[in-house]
């Protein structure tokens, strides 16, 4: 599973300023015409079908149609597709200037990694390090570069450079920052920098919660995505109740995430149904939770350690307690360590 490898690479909201604001569709009338008929399948959830178009629009364009070089890395990246992520990337290199080569460069080197991650090329993370080192070089004060070098570092095993990155990466970022929260884990533990981690998200649940991936640390998390429209999520709601009363006063979270749309409808349900465990409304299969855990079936749910680690995904219900009684037990091993490292006198 891809999840958010390539989301969190790709839509970075710390890119260059006058980057951003510069969007170039194709200039040739019949790139035009194929670029419109990217989108129109996009619409139509074609995605495959989508980024034909946009590597035909780039060709009619003489490959300079940064839109549809964007187009080919996302889509290129999210089907695998990586030749033709990497040819993207590498136009957009080719014609950058200033900011814009910052940006392109970074854009490679995040589907690059997105390729090292999901085909398990650890060959790549260099090239990846390239990438960065020459985003930097073109714009230093670029916080998701320095975050994409120090994972790449920290996957290449240079562990001190992979702090240094990290430790610059938090100095310029807000304390309430997920990626932040995240920095300050690898920094402390490098190797879950080279672990399947869930990707980092906060959330405010119906109650008025906000949850944190990383505030979490310590506890089992159990992520089940469902709507009150899904049939099968319906029938597997006795479950997910036995889940939440068996593990109560556990460290164990439990958090359902709702791919509704009807807010009100959804709240009239968890209210009818007691569902008394954190609940969250993302709003559809387009939600930001959903896009991040790439969530395109439920009910769906994933296991998650307590330190962050992906272990176990399941479409469908399905029995997930043999699994949570293992983790949930080390666990409790693990803050019983915290504790006894805690009272140890310093030295």
């Amino acid at each position: 599973m891809r999840y958010a490898a390539i989301a969190l690479l790709l839509t970075s909201s710390f890119i260059p300023v006058r980057a951003q604001e510069k969007t170039e569709g194709p200039q040739d009338a019949k790139a035009q015409k194929t670029y419109n008929e990217g989108l129109e399948a996009l619409k139509q959830h074609h995605a495959l079908d989508a980024l034909d178009k946009f590597k035909k629009a780039d060709k009619q364009d003489g490959g300079r149609c940064l839109a549809c070089q964007k187009k080919m890395i996302k889509y290129g990246s999210e089907l695998g597709e990586w030749k033709t992520a990497e040819l993207a990337g590498e136009e957009m290199v080719a014609q950058a200037q200033g900011d814009d080569l910052a940006l392109a460069h970074y854009q490679l080197g995040a589907a690059l990694m997105s390729e090292a991650f999901s085909r398990h090329k650890d060959d790549l993370y260099s090239r990846v390090h390239d990438e960065m080192t020459k985003a930097l070089a073109a714009h230093d004060n670029f916080p998701s570069a320095i975050y994409l070098d120090g994972r790449a570092l920290a996957r290449m095993k240079q562990d001190d450079a992979a702090k240094a990155q990290f430790e610059r990466f938090v100095k310029m970022r807000p304390e309430n920052d997920p990626d932040r929260q995240r920095a300050l884990r690898y920094i402390s533990q490098p190797e879950l920098a080279r672990a399947r981690m869930a990707p980092p998200f906060v959330v405010t649940t119906l109650d008025g919660q906000r949850i944190s991936m990383d505030d979490l640390k310590g506890k089992v998390v159990l992520l089940d995505f469902w709507a009150t429209w899904c049939g099968p999520c319906r029938e597997a709601l006795p479950h997910m109740q036995k889940i939440a009363k068996k593990f109560d006063g556990e460290p164990l979270v439990v958090l359902s995430v709702s791919l509704d749309q009807n807010e009100q409808k959804w709240k009239d349900f968890i209210a009818k149904n007691g569902m008394t465990w954190p609940q969250y409304f993302d709003g559809g299969f387009t939600g930001p939770i959903s896009r991040m855990f790439a969530v395109n079936a439920i009910p769906h749910t994933f296991t998650i350690d307590a330190d962050g680690v992906l272990q176990d995904e399941q479409i469908g219900d399905s029995s997930v307690e043999g699994k949570l009684k293992k983790l949930i037990s080390r666990a409790k091993e693990l803050q019983a360590k915290d504790l006894q490292a805690a009272d140890k006198p310093k030295q």
